[in-house]
């Protein structure tokens, strides 16, 4: 089972991808794609899984989608085969476009600027990498009723305002990079810091991001904050291998083994950094973090100032309380514990942190480093309840045993 969930993960974006340009609706893609992976769970385990698992979901997708819509139509007089002629007008003599890949495409597609930001990214989420709604609502802090009823809304709003599932012309395509850009980064964060399930990491979102990062660099060689994504992501994947143990447990920055960094990735994100000299979104800035971690000598090196800096200028660029905890961290390092958790009570009371673990794990790991353990204890298991990683709660209880808790 393990292996098939593994295939559909992988398999998902590019399936719902292909049937939404052959059917021109999004639900008809979506509904019709989880049927053929129930089809599959069916008889793959008993006829073996096919040579290329995905044309054997697109091809069965597309069966279902066609049977929908034969049942569905509503044409007085018309055949089916009238029916698909439009369908296939639509979508099979498209002109060529520069997005080659159908995840992108879909990405471009479900960026339209009719939908409003958290719409677009929890539609994208769900339809291009098949997350489900619990995890786009951990990953938005957002409850699963309320991401479910967005995504619910926004497919609405498609279909009732006409909206074509096509790639925009070539000159809106940078209005809506930003949305592209911050979905990738999605995917590969819930790979690399997983927020709920058995495993810290899941190497296929975690691949997922870093590819699709790439591909955009490709389609768009002179956007600077392309290139930013992807040294971010390629900089913090370098150290994927190290950041969990033998036995699945997470390991801290600090104790990893710097050794075993992939320096291919390091050495490619370094050159993506140079290449995205201009950028002024928030990527540039994460990534410049990400490049002083990756090229620190040991953790006693590590530059702080320059961390702290690039936080700064984050925090220019958006109102961000993710962005304001962690800097209070940093700063701790820099300036002393106390300067960290004086830091840290600015943003100790939004309302948008409430859903997480943030603020809690922070204050933690300050207060265990200043040597206020029994403070620390309290907090850490604060944060234990509100973690839905299982290696993150081990990695909590560690801590709480650590400071005799």
């Amino acid at each position: 089972m393990t292996n098939l969930d593994g295939i559909f993960r992988r398999e998902w974006g590019p399936a719902v991808a292909a049937i939404a340009r052959w059917s021109g609706d999004l639900t008809v893609a979506e509904d019709a794609v989880q049927e053929a992976c129930a089809e599959a769970l069916r008889s793959w385990p008993r006829d073996g899984v096919p040579d290329r698992p995905g044309g054997w979901l697109i091809t069965v997708a597309r069966n279902r989608a066609r049977d929908r819509l034969r049942r569905e139509s509503v044409r007085p007089g018309r055949e089916l085969a009238a029916v698909l002629d439009d369908i296939r007008a639509r979508t099979d003599h498209t002109e060529p476009h520069p997005v080659r890949d159908d995840e992108l495409r879909m990405m471009f597609t479900c960026a339209h600027p009719a939908l409003d930001r958290q719409s677009q990214l929890a539609l994208t989420l769900r339809l291009v990498s098949g997350l489900t709604v619990a995890e786009i609502a951990r990953s938005l802090l957002q409850t699963e009723a309320a991401i479910g009823q967005r995504i619910t809304r926004a497919k609405n709003k498609i279909r009732h305002a006409n909206i074509p599932l096509r790639v925009p012309p070539a000159e809106l395509l940078p209005e809506r990079t930003p949305h592209v850009l911050g979905c990738i980064y999605s995917v590969f964060t819930e790979g690399y810091w997983s927020t709920a399930g058995p495993s810290a990491i899941r190497d296929e979102l975690c691949d997922e991001g870093v590819r699709l990062a790439g591909e955009l660099c490709a389609l768009m060689p002179h956007e600077p904050e392309a290139h930013a994504l992807t040294a971010l992501v390629l900089l913090h994947d370098s150290r994927r291998a190290t950041r969990v143990d033998g036995a699945g447990a997470l390991v801290p920055l600090e104790d990893q083994e710097r050794r075993r960094w992939d320096r291919g990735r390091i050495a490619r994100g370094l050159d993506r950094l140079r290449q995205a000299e201009g950028s002024t979104g928030p990527y540039l800035p994460q990534a410049v973090i990400a490049a002083v971690h990756a090229t620190a000598p040991s953790w006693e090196q590590t530059d702080w100032t320059t961390i702290c800096a690039a936080y700064d200028r984050l925090l220019q660029l958006t109102d961000s309380p993710v962005v304001l905890a962690n800097r209070a961290l940093a700063v701790g390092f820099r300036d002393g514990y106390d300067a960290g958790l004086t830091a840290l009570d600015e943003v100790a009371d939004d309302p948008r942190l409430s859903r997480s673990n943030l603020v809690a794990s922070v204050r933690a790991d300050l207060l265990r480093r200043a040597g206020r353990r029994p403070e620390a204890v309290h907090w850490y298991r604060i944060a234990l309840e509100s973690n839905g990683s299982e290696p993150g709660r081990d990695f909590m209880r560690r801590r709480i045993a650590e400071c005799g808790g």
